[in-house]
């Protein structure tokens, strides 16, 4: 994927920080350290094809900042959720050095975060997520809200919605990866379903 320059240079800034906290704590899969810009960054980004503008973003288990720290770079309105204080401290960390002022960063388990959300913030939101957890239960942390959810999944995407339409109704649309074989979900409209 192409960038401005300014873009790149805060993206290849975050890969380095990444890079010397993945040596204290696990970030991200060893693995794909050698790879960081296509494999969390470009897989991230391509959210920003089908986010709508002029939202807030919120990220539920922010973890590394993948898509929370990318979406913030490319000029979303992001909170990021962690629970870990370790990972929070990370993000904090990011947020200094790359002077992004439109992340926030909250370190709280996400159903205490959404019990006690502003007002304000439940009518400009969009939800997302990567890595989080299963789509079942993603949906029991957001069904409350009217907020569109976005979902960067694996193959295994195609299971976990049968599985999830068991418990709930909602409508979805699947857009494949540009980076690897998994999916971008949309989901909006989503109710309980009491069959």
């Amino acid at each position: 994927m192409k960038y401005t320059p300014q873009i790149q240079e805060q993206f290849d800034l975050y890969s380095q920080i990444l890079q010397t906290w993945q040596t204290k704590m696990n970030l991200v899969a060893p693995s794909t350290l050698n790879d960081v810009q296509k494999r969390h960054i470009d897989d991230s980004a391509q959210l920003a094809d089908y986010l709508p503008q002029n939202i807030t973003v919120l990220d539920m288990g922010s973890g590394a900042g993948f898509p929370s720290v990318v979406l913030a770079i490319l000029g979303w309105k992001v909170i990021a959720i962690e629970s870990i204080g370790k990972k929070t401290s990370f993000l904090e960390e990011v947020k200094s050095k790359l002077d992004l002022q439109n992340l926030k960063i909250v370190n709280n388990r996400v159903e205490n975060y959404l019990k006690k959300m502003p007002a304000c913030e439940k009518n400009t939101i969009v939800f997302t997520a990567r890595a989080f957890a299963p789509l079942v239960r993603v949906l029991d942390y957001i069904a409350a809200y009217a907020a569109p959810l976005y979902l960067l999944k694996g193959a295994g995407i195609k299971e976990e919605i049968i599985n999830a339409q068991k418990k709930y109704n909602f409508n979805y649309t699947l857009f494949p990866s540009k980076t690897g074989d998994g999916f971008i979900i949309k989901i909006d409209h989503v109710t309980p379903n009491y069959k």
